[in-house]
């Protein structure tokens, strides 16, 4: 097969940007290294951040800090999970609709208890799936509609794995509106509602 000298120059450059882009060791992970990122309640903070643009060719609506755990287990999510159940909508899962993601805080946002995942830079809170034809799927409307609830079922039960913690609609009044997924290990296994 033959390829023009621009063709391969292309290929080069692209390679070189995705190289230039990547994060935690992979170029299907983009974004920007942060490093250590210190915070005003002692348990928050993380130590290796990463602010991730996209992930397996797919944008985050808003550039997600974590750490590379959790940088990893989106990929992996992403990859085996939420682009095979959406291949068959709207031409395609193009974006993620990102609800948080560090954030120093308390769980469900409360002035006392433990620190969240998210203060950790280990969690991610997903409301909504932009389709390559601009549609989109939220997790509030699409949970129980004809049209959406298959595939969003599918996609919240397959984060139990790759994720630690798997919260949804069926999770409690602070989860109906979105997926919470984050990286800490329980010895009983994931936990996932």
């Amino acid at each position: 097969m033959f390829r023009s000298p621009k063709a391969g120059k292309e290929a080069r450059q692209k390679q070189a940007a995705l190289q230039a882009g990547s994060v935690c060791g992979d170029l299907s992970i983009q974004g920007t290294v942060i490093g250590r990122v210190k915070a005003r309640i002692p348990e928050c903070g993380i130590e290796n951040a990463v602010s991730v643009s996209s992930v397996s060719g797919v944008q985050l609506s808003v550039k997600s800090t974590m750490d590379c755990g959790t940088a990893q287990a989106l990929k992996t999510w992403v990859d085996s999970s939420a682009k095979p159940a959406l291949s068959r909508k709207g031409g395609g899962l193009q974006q993620i609709k990102v609800a948080a993601h560090y954030a120093c805080r308390r769980r469900n946002n409360a002035k006392t208890g433990k620190i969240s995942e998210h203060g950790k830079g280990r969690a991610i809170d997903i409301s909504a799936f932009r389709l390559a034809d601009g549609s989109e799927i939220t997790v509030l409307k699409g949970w129980n509609a004809r049209s959406s609830s298959k595939a969003l079922r599918s996609m919240h039960a397959a984060a139990c794995g790759p994720f630690g913690t798997v919260l949804g609609p069926k999770a409690n009044r602070y989860h109906l509106d979105h997926f919470h997924f984050d990286t800490a290990r329980y010895r009983s296994g994931s936990y996932c509602r």
